[in-house]
């Protein structure tokens, strides 16, 4: 379920320049793959929201630590990680409203530090309300960044930054 609700945080879905060079070759140096949803429901991370049936859409390996800190010089180490995540096949016009996504689910929050260094996680469980969970991460000084996460396979979902 994806929930796009007036919010003081929210996600930051996969933006230009990087579609672009996920589209060509992902953060794994494999090029794109593109294929016909058949069925819906993938998490898209360009448009937050879910696949719809017949919509072309790839499999990309990404590393969301690694490309914020070309942006911001953190270095974080063992913590570069990529994963796979979900992309239309084809430039999209990105999400269609601002707030956090996919929030009806079990959701890892994975505070990161200024430096990219982990800073801990917490689990949050519907019907628990997510904004005061990252609120309470946002509590912390040190924290730069969370990372939403599925539980189920670990996959990034989405950033958040400090309000």
């Amino acid at each position: 379920m994806t929930t796009h609700a007036t919010t003081t945080h929210a996600a930051r879905p996969l933006m230009e320049p990087a579609l672009t060079q996920l589209r060509s070759t992902d953060d794994a140096g494999r090029p794109l793959s593109p294929r016909t949803d058949p069925e819906g429901g993938a998490p898209l991370r360009c448009c937050l929201r879910p696949s719809e049936p017949g919509e072309r859409i790839a499999l990309v390996a990404y590393a969301p630590l690694r490309r914020w800190a070309a942006d911001t010089g953190a270095e974080p180490g063992a913590y570069d990680e990529q994963g796979p995540v979900f992309i239309h096949a084809d430039p999209c016009g990105g999400p269609e409203t601002g707030g956090l996504a996919f929030t009806g689910a079990h959701r890892v929050l994975r505070r990161y530090s200024h430096d990219g260094r982990i800073l801990g996680g917490r689990l949050v469980t519907p019907p628990e309300d997510f904004e005061a969970a990252l609120t309470e991460a946002f509590t912390d000084p040190e924290v730069a960044l969370v990372h939403v996460r599925a539980v189920e396979y670990g996959c990034f979902l989405y950033e958040v930054r400090r309000p």
